[in-house]
């Protein structure tokens, strides 16, 4: 009777719902999230490279968790890591190769087809229009293993160079800075470095809101000294000793001001000056101008908060500097890179545990992209203009030295620019979306409409990429498939296969060996590899003795916590600081005392256009919500777009706190936007997420980029606020 009560008042069920038990391996769960095993792997979001287990049943993963034995995270996940499984059963999961038909309508085709299709048409433009035809976007999520596959297969079997990634879009900046001041890329600093660190100095980061793991080892320093610097009052800032509200873009203003300060104090690291860079009688002569009240005026900071930064710096043991996209999203991002190297190797403030310059990186595997992609550089930091570097990998190969490529091809914004101008016939896009990354949308989709081919391999369809996309390949995803993750502090991860994916959809590398069979060139690319196992063997080999080196890394260290290359005989527990000898990878061995200056911002405010936006992340959503769109937690968290706006402002613009609005830039309307009235954002400033593809903000960024990197300008554009009336 009893149970006949609870089941007719759905009792029952609610017990079953939130019924637990014991699973043998870590006691008290969830009954429905007890699985058959645990499986030990790497999270496939950002970077900061997360330990996680995930816990499989029928094929499926049911529930995830933080590992509690991995350095990174020891067991603590991220609201989009606590969910990461939910996707796999997402109901936009690509299953099958899609064809459009003559009616522009995506019909299933085989694989068979599909290989059959794109090599075909690929074929026929190179054949009319040449090799250098034919582009390919990637992006930061793929596996290293899938990343070194992925550029053998486009630059020696496609033979284009045309290659590049979406990590353009967010770390390229990074990538050039680190290369001018030290004649390689690779972060020299480590998560350790922020627990030891004396002061911690983050410009445009804000990582305890978007980061918040990698917070965690901040928050365990207990004698820390926190400066940031930010036009936003972030969480973060709202955390530190020293919080510096700078105008947009002059923190190159900031940083010449401490250059000065630093010489003028005599606090300059002489010995390691003299001994381990070049350039320094150069930059005293430039930065004798910066005085405090010269930099007080570019940067709207006062005198005293420049001054106490200053005295940070210069008192501390160690100093930590830390960048993300605030650093990395301007057109002088490359040079503001530069100029904090600058900084930190006149203090010496580099090649020690918490004393380093070091970019937080943005996808799970952009660093695994910069090291083994072929894509801006030769696998292993070789470069495509040294000879030397072209043979040595011709003769590992096997392969005749004439088809290495001797230069980059076009870059990301490049190769929009090369479709316009009817240069590149046919796109190859790779787990990525630009129709909702790219800044001003228009001219991006008037682009596409003009390509020959556009294919789309990715998990998920339809897209709003993949919507446009002629042929569609179905790719697996993380929990899916087997390699390596390498996160922002060079540590290199295992990524386990925990399931099948889903339909007939492939691995990445699986794909690209299809594919290379298809052009008749497997043998010469991938001579007997059956598995990412091979190309990981291939990398240990051809990496060993650069800076990059993963020689020394077997599977047991990769599953255990994962190793900080290089990782060699040298350093068989891997290396927690670059540089620790002060020799670097420029041809005197001395790292270079670079300077800029600051320009102004590529788009000026106007009486129509009145106000600054600001773009960024929010730790709920990624990228283009295209994994985390359909995660319940995740939507429930942060359901919509928002809008900051400063009480001023509002004011101003008669908008109340909930109210919609709509943006308006010189290149397109946003309407309908939550508004957030917020004192954390300046009165000149609007800030909004740029995850939603149904209120894209790159409809209104301006499309102005980093001349050296290519990375675009997505952090001030010029706009106006408008109270939003929707149609009647």
């Amino acid at each position: 009777m009893i149970a006949k009560l609870k089941t007719m008042l759905g009792l029952d069920i609610k017990e079953k719902e939130y019924a637990y038990d014991i699973d043998p391996e870590i006691g008290y769960l969830s009954e429905k999230k007890i699985p058959d095993k645990w499986v030990k792997t790497t999270c496939g979001y950002c970077s900061v490279g997360c330990g996680m287990i995930a816990g499989v049943k029928d094929n499926k993963i049911i529930s995830v968790r933080g590992d509690y034995d991995h350095p990174v995270n020891q067991g603590n996940l991220c609201p989009k890591g606590l969910s990461e499984h939910e996707p796999l059963t997402s109901p936009n999961r690509a299953i099958t190769p899609l064809i459009k038909d003559e009616n522009g309508n995506h019909k299933p085709i085989s694989w068979d087809g599909a290989y059959e299709h794109m090599t075909r048409k690929v074929a026929e433009l190179q054949y009319k229009y040449g090799n250098d035809c034919f582009s390919v976007l990637s992006t930061g999520q793929l596996l290293t293993e899938e990343f070194y596959t992925l550029g053998k297969l486009v630059q020696l079997g496609f033979g284009t160079n045309n290659y590049d990634g979406n990590t353009t879009l967010c770390m390229s900046s990074a990538v050039v800075g680190y290369k001018q001041s030290f004649g390689s890329d690779g972060p020299p600093g480590s998560y350790k470095g922020l627990e030891e660190a004396d002061c911690i100095f983050l410009i445009g980061a804000n990582i305890a809101d978007n980061h918040p793991i990698l917070w965690n080892h901040v928050y365990k320093n207990k004698n820390l000294n926190l400066i940031v610097c930010d036009p936003r009052k972030t969480k973060t800032a709202m955390l530190a000793k020293t919080y510096l509200p700078i105008k947009p873009r002059s923190d190159i203003d900031l940083l010449n001001g401490l250059i000065h300060l630093v010489i003028r104090h005599n606090y300059v690291d002489k010995a390691y000056v003299e001994n381990h860079t070049e350039g320094f009688d150069q930059l005293a002569q430039h930065a004798e101008k910066y005085t405090p009240s010269f930099v007080s005026e570019k940067t709207g900071l006062p005198v005293e908060l420049i001054m106490e930064t200053f005295e940070s710096i210069v008192n501390s043991k160690n100093t930590f500097f830390a960048w993300t996209m605030g650093v990395n999203h301007s057109t002088q991002g490359s040079d503001t890179v530069s100029l904090i190297n600058t900084l930190a190797l006149i203090t010496g403030n580099i090649g020690r545990t918490g004393a380093a310059p070091m970019s937080i990186t943005g996808q799970c595997n952009a660093m695994g992209s910069r090291e083994f992609s072929f894509s801006s550089s030769l696998p292993a930091y070789r470069k495509f203009e040294n000879e030397q570097d072209r043979l040595d990998l011709a003769n590992f190969w096997n392969i005749d030295p004439n088809i290495m490529p001797t230069k980059r091809g076009y870059n990301y914004p490049q190769i929009i620019d090369a479709i316009l101008e009817g240069k590149l016939k046919a796109l190859w896009v790779i787990a990525t979306n630009p129709i909702v990354s790219f800044p001003d949308q228009n001219r991006l989709k008037e682009a596409f409409s003009k390509l020959d081919l556009l294919v789309v391999q990715d998990a998920f369809h339809p897209t709003p990429t993949g919507e446009i996309a002629d042929l569609i390949l179905p790719a697996a995803t993380w929990g899916e498939k087997q390699g390596s993750y390498t996160n922002s502090e060079r540590r290199v991860s295992v990524a386990n296969k925990a399931i099948d994916p889903p339909g007939l959809a492939k691995s990445d590398f699986e794909i690209f060996q299809d594919l290379s069979l298809w052009l008749g060139k497997k043998e010469m690319l991938y001579p007997g590899w059956t598995s990412t196992d091979d190309a990981f063997e291939e990398m240990r080999k051809i990496s060993k003795g650069r800076l990059c080196d993963y020689s020394g890394i077997t599977k047991e260290k990769k599953a255990n916590g994962g190793v900080q290359w290089p990782c060699n005989d040298k350093y068989p527990d891997g290396c927690d600081s670059l540089y620790s000898d002060g020799i670097f990878q420029t041809e005197s061995g001395k790292a270079k005392l670079l300077f800029t200056e600051s320009e102004p911002l590529p788009e000026s405010t106007s009486n129509s256009f009145r106000l600054i936006l600001n773009t960024g992340r929010t730790v709920e959503h990624w990228h283009t919500r295209t994994k985390t769109g359909n995660v319940e937690l995740l939507n429930k968290l942060s359901p919509e777009a928002w809008v900051e706006v400063n009480p001023r402002t509002a004011k101003h613009n008669g908008i109340r706190q909930q109210d919609k609005v709509s943006l308006i830039s010189p290149r397109g309307r946003i309407d309908d936007i939550l508004v957030r009235i917020t004192e954390t954002i300046h009165p000149d400033h609007v800030f909004m997420p740029f995850h939603f593809a149904e209120k894209c903000i790159n409809k209104l960024t301006f499309p102005a980029f980093d001349p050296k990197s290519g990375e675009p300008n997505y952090k001030q554009c010029a706009v106006r606020i408008e109270r939003y009336d929707p149609p009647s």
